[in-house]
């Protein structure tokens, strides 16, 4: 059945596998234990593929690296990853935008606060509200 909650998660992990940023927008894993374990699960499967699209425990999962990080968007079985990979390159060109380089471990860490303002206002509670860059550029713009 269609729904608009199409996002489960949205991971930025570093080059160890470590978690810098995590949004979880349902109960799939409700306990931090079982996202730290997912998170271990997915980087292991990932960090050394080549491919952009991974099914993982059931879900699907939509990924990318840039320099020392990882960036993934997760979601269910049944969803286009077309959407989920329009997110995803949402949030790095607008990272990119923002940070005015390529996307990396140290200048995200410094601009974390801005990060989670455009994770928000790309997907909330699940629910995709923008896949085009320049949009959420200009929303954050008139913050």
């Amino acid at each position: 059945e269609p729904s608009l909650y199409t996002v489960k998660a949205l991971l930025i992990l570093d080059s160890l596998g470590q978690r810098l940023l995590a949004k979880y927008y349902d109960g799939t894993f409700p306990t931090a234990t079982e996202q730290a374990a997912f998170e271990r699960s997915i980087f292991s499967k990932t960090h050394r593929a080549g491919g952009e699209i991974a099914c993982l425990e059931g879900l699907t999962v939509v990924y990318r690296s840039s320099v020392d990080l990882f960036f993934y968007v997760v979601g269910g079985c049944q969803e286009n990853e077309l959407m989920l990979s329009a997110v995803l390159a949402c949030l790095l060109d607008t990272l990119g935008h923002l940070l005015r380089k390529e996307v990396e471990k140290r200048l995200l860490l410094d601009n974390m606060e801005e990060t989670f303002l455009v994770v928000d206002e790309i997907v909330d509670r699940g629910v995709i509200l923008e896949s085009d860059p320049q949009q959420v550029i200009q929303r954050l713009s008139l913050r």
